[in-house]
């Protein structure tokens, strides 16, 4: 099993920098990675030794399933990102790594290309999001799992090295229609039920179906492999005990982490070139 002791020291340096973002010289080179999600938009920013400089993030619906649906909304909130943490930084972002789910199409790659290349950014690298996650996990051998808003996406990993990928709908918002279903609220207030810490014990059974459903997209792309490890990462891997219902289901360990959601925006800056 993998030792996340240096992902995890380096996730929580991220962390850190949502409140407190380190201030740098304007001329610095700087990796910025741009993750356009379904729930929320990230922009996570390092130095030129991939130490963490800045995170902004902001809840959005205008990705669904990977695809751009509203492109100015997207191009608009990812400037907006942007002026924000130049402003607290001191210096100006120029250069940005991107990501999409596995298995995008060319035309939908180009989209969100587009819309950060709108918002001021030249884009430098294009990788799907399981390989970007795996830039910080380092892991030689398992699946990764990205279970982000609109779908499960994952990578198999044989000797570090990216041997097949696949990407599904069923992610965190299917999660939440379920909550706002059982509660009878909007879904905008549902994300907020299924996101609350003291929530979580209460409304994990209701979620474990489509949890199963996660599990069983996993298995249909896994069977051909000897897999031995599950590694989760994305916002929706963040729910309690998530990681229990797809080992329970695939019988495989699975392992999340710490602070799946920032896993894959940190490892596409560090994958950005300058």
């Amino acid at each position: 099993m993998i030792d996340f002791k240096n992902s995890d020291a380096l996730i929580s340096k991220l962390e850190d920098t949502i409140k407190n973002p380190i201030k740098v010289n304007k001329d610095d080179d700087l990796l910025v990675g741009v993750d356009l999600g379904t729930a929320y938009i990230v922009i996570v920013v390092l130095d030129k030794d991939k130490n963490p400089i800045a995170c902004e993030m902001k809840f959005a619906q205008v990705i669904r399933d990977g695809l751009v649906v509203d492109y100015m909304g997207a191009l608009n909130i990812v400037r907006e990102l942007k002026k924000d943490i130049e402003e607290k930084i001191g210096a100006r972002l120029t250069k940005a790594a991107i990501a999409v789910p596995p298995g995008t199409g060319e035309k939908d790659s180009k989209t969100h290309k587009y819309v950060v290349e709108g918002a001021g950014f030249e884009v430098t690298n294009t990788l799907d999001e399981p390989t970007a996650a795996n830039a910080v996990l380092n892991i030689l051998d398992g699946a990764i799992v990205d279970i982000g808003g609109g779908t499960t996406g994952l990578s198999i990993i044989e000797n570090k090295e990216v041997v097949y990928i696949a990407d599904e709908a069923t992610g965190g918002t299917h999660l939440t229609l379920v909550v706002a279903g059982n509660y009878k609220v909007k879904f905008e207030e549902a994300e907020v039920l299924k996101t609350a810490k003291e929530k979580q014990d209460e409304i994990f059974p209701l979620v474990i179906p489509v949890i199963q459903k996660m599990a069983s997209i996993i298995n249909s792309h896994i069977k051909k492999y000897d897999i031995k490890e599950i590694y989760l990462v994305g916002g929706t891997s963040c729910l309690k005990g998530i990681e229990k219902v797809i080992e329970n289901e695939t019988g495989i360990k699975t392992i999340k982490p710490k602070n799946p959601f920032l896993v894959t925006p940190l490892g596409i800056a560090m994958n950005c070139k300058v």
